[in-house]
């Protein structure tokens, strides 16, 4: 009856739609389904708080999402709000409900052997623009910058001689970032072909032919282009290699700290999320290792 009086309130009164509706149906029948299951009537006006949250465990060890969880209690708020206001109850047993958290999605990232084929194996051919694309590349991958940052990186931020490159990021704050030999030869290269394609030029370090800084989407269009030679990811991004720099320096015993620096980060907790990443991968060695994993 309760439940029937909702629905018509809300078919009527609040003029949702059909699907709308039967989807309040089925989120509160679930309730009194697993209330009934519980040992209790099915009642709505007994449920308690205790109650809800059992219910809450079991749909997410049922596999449920938290977004699916959540769409649900909404459904039984309003649910319950409409009972309170009708006087058919006198305490809202969702007033002390806490919906799960969303989990974050885990950052995308490239394993190091496609990494190795992203550089080693895919040909981008030796004319300037080749030898460009190939070293943008590895310069996301071993510094970990992000593209705005590769764009806005000078001639005169490169120290060749120390290995040291000086990166504007965010809100204009500058850091260091080293580098070691094999980018540095590949930066060489890549200099002497631009110095000759181009001429000796004090702009932009990454240039277009005519010596003009690239675009934000010309980069990443040079990324996606050649990722995807390699790996059939959803995302072949820029942001990608930056992931992937983060968690390839994690599993080499990185310390966080100084992952944090390194990527331009305020707070070790936009860091942490690159040790969620390494733990899956542990996990999935392990289950593939272990007899009785």
């Amino acid at each position: 009856m309760l439940t029937k009086a909702f629905l018509d309130y809300l078919c009527y009164e609040r003029n949702y739609s059909e699907k709308t509706v039967l989807a309040y149906q089925k989120d509160i029948s679930l309730l009194l389904t697993f209330s009934r299951e519980m040992g209790d009537e099915g009642d709505p006006c007994a449920v308690t708080p205790e109650l809800i949250r059992e219910w809450i465990v079991s749909l997410m060890d049922a596999g449920y999402t938290a977004s699916s969880v959540n769409r649900k209690l909404s459904a039984l708020r309003s649910f319950y709000k409409f009972l309170l206001k009708k006087n058919f109850i006198e305490v809202n047993p969702m007033t002390k409900i806490v919906a799960p958290k969303k989990r974050k999605p885990l950052p995308v990232f490239l394993k190091e052997s496609d990494m190795d084929r992203l550089l080693d194996d895919v040909d981008y051919s030796e004319d300037y623009q080749g030898v460009r694309n190939r070293l943008i590349i590895e310069t996301f991958y071993t510094t970990g910058m992000r593209s705005s940052e590769l764009i806005g990186l000078n001639v005169s931020d490169v120290d060749l001689v120390n290995g040291i490159l000086k990166v504007t990021g965010k809100r204009n704050k500058q850091r260091l970032i080293p580098f070691g030999d094999a980018l540095k030869e590949s930066m060489l290269t890549y200099v002497d072909i631009r110095n000759a394609e181009i001429g000796v030029m004090d702009g932009p370090f990454f240039a277009r032919e005519n010596g003009g800084p690239l675009t934000l989407d010309q980069v990443y269009k040079i990324v996606k282009r050649n990722l995807s030679k390699v790996v059939t990811l959803k995302k072949r991004s820029p942001h990608v290699l930056r992931h992937t720099f983060a968690t390839t320096m994690l599993n080499n015993d990185a310390e966080l700290g100084a992952v944090k620096e390194l990527l331009g980060h305020n707070s070790l907790a936009a860091t942490e999320i690159y040790t969620h990443t390494t733990f899956e991968e542990l996990k999935k060695v392990y289950k593939q290792a272990h007899p009785r994993a």
